[in-house]
């Protein structure tokens, strides 16, 4: 059998609970969760396609690739189902691939996610959107440029989930945030609203809350993975 195309690391016996994480990052983000979780669950925290050691390949640079390549993953690994946890644009490729695979997830953890670009508060996005042009002005003549506008790009124009179709995704989801974080209130709202089996929890802290404030997140994970009720 070929090696699997992702690059991960595993830890851990149980239920597997797969590890997104955000864009230009790799599985390393998840270094305070790994411990904690593999406790209970085995643990892979994965790099996606171009982030980290996972190699970039020829297929596109899209939210639906990097789901296609998560399921992929998945066969590779032989797991029929999961939990899945996906930070910031894991969390947009976790609710993508739950959305396109729903009988693959048992539990789904969104942290920080977006349903389109416009969810993330104007001066955080400005910045992205303006070097985003800047590093595309440079990207042929330059590969660290390409690359870079290839990863800013992501964050412009992606990702574009239909709010409607959250309505028919019954799976128990966790919509977890920070109290200062970049997502706005209010996209925020709408997603954990349109889940039928979604719960919203707030942590104190900005956007990274998993890395910043880890023992308040993993403890909210932890409990909602744990609830086997079916109506949560």
């Amino acid at each position: 059998m070929s090696e699997p195309f992702l690059h991960f690391t595993k830890q851990g016996a149980g239920p597997p609970l797969l590890l997104l994480h955000g864009n230009g990052e790799d599985g390393s983000y998840f270094v305070h969760q790994m411990g904690a979780f593999s406790l209970h669950y085995t643990v892979y925290a994965i790099d996606t396609r171009g982030h980290g050691l996972s190699p970039r390949g020829d297929a596109p640079f899209t939210m639906a690739q990097f789901a296609q390549d998560l399921l992929d993953f998945m066969d590779e690994e032989h797991l029929g189902r999961a939990n899945i946890l996906g930070f910031s644009d894991g969390a947009n490729i976790a609710l993508t691939f739950a959305l396109a695979h729903r009988n693959r997830v048992d539990r789904l953890i969104l942290n920080g996610g977006n349903l389109f670009p416009s969810g993330v508060k104007f001066w955080i996005q400005l910045p992205i959107v303006l070097g985003y042009w800047a590093a595309s002005l440079f990207a042929k003549a330059s590969p660290k440029a390409r690359q870079h506008a290839e990863i800013l790009g992501l964050m412009v124009k992606e990702p574009h989930i239909d709010p409607q179709a959250l309505k028919k995704l019954y799976i128990p989801t966790l919509v977890i945030v920070g109290t200062r974080d970049m997502i706005r209130d209010s996209h925020t709202l709408q997603i954990a609203g349109s889940l039928p089996l979604g719960r919203l929890e707030i942590i104190v802290g900005d956007h990274f809350i998993a890395a910043k404030n880890p023992d308040a997140f993993n403890e909210a994970v932890a409990a909602f993975l744990a609830d086997t009720r079916s109506d949560i």
